[in-house]
């Protein structure tokens, strides 16, 4: 299980993230994602997702549902493909969206991301380094990642931020 811990100005409280995965097939497999908050207690989202992967494209697509404490159920369908720009496939370029779709099947709510993506291997000693630039394109916001082993600072161009440390 892939456990992490996470802060966010939006929030203002530290959250616990847990994730699994469970092969079920050659290239498909579950993923059951869960956050407790710690102010209030309780889980904020629970999420049950089939995804499956398309190797020979780089490509992923998945299928699944969340619940959240406030907007209770909804669906969604994701997909990610990416793209090397350099032979070592240390920079890439991705293209990636989402659809939540709520449990009466009316309100749809889209979103779509193109980012580059940066791995330095080694930056020190057992130390790498991931740069990710990215562009929300129905939301028009600009985003960034730095991810340093376990350490992940996200930000965008709404003046969000979060940290994330993977146990």
């Amino acid at each position: 299980m892939e456990t992490s811990l996470r802060y966010g100005a939006d929030s203002k409280s530290l959250r616990i993230h847990a994730k699994e995965k469970f092969p079920i097939g050659a290239n498909t497999l579950c993923q059951l994602n869960g956050e407790l908050d710690t102010r209030i207690g309780a889980p904020t989202y629970l999420t049950a997702m089939i995804r499956y992967f398309y190797p020979g494209l780089s490509a992923s697509l998945g299928v699944g549902v969340q619940y959240t404490r406030h907007e209770k159920v909804h669906y969604m369908v994701r997909g990610k493909t990416t793209y090397p720009v350099t032979a070592d496939g240390l920079l890439s370029f991705n293209a990636k969206g989402r659809c939540h779709i709520d449990e009466e099947f009316r309100e749809i709510n889209y979103t779509g991301a193109a980012e580059f993506v940066w791995n330095i291997f080694n930056v020190k000693k057992d130390q790498d380094l991931r740069l990710k630039f990215g562009y929300n394109v129905l939301d028009k916001v600009p985003y960034m990642q730095i991810r340093e082993n376990n350490w992940t600072f996200n930000a965008d161009g709404n003046r969000r931020w979060n940290v994330r440390y993977d146990l």
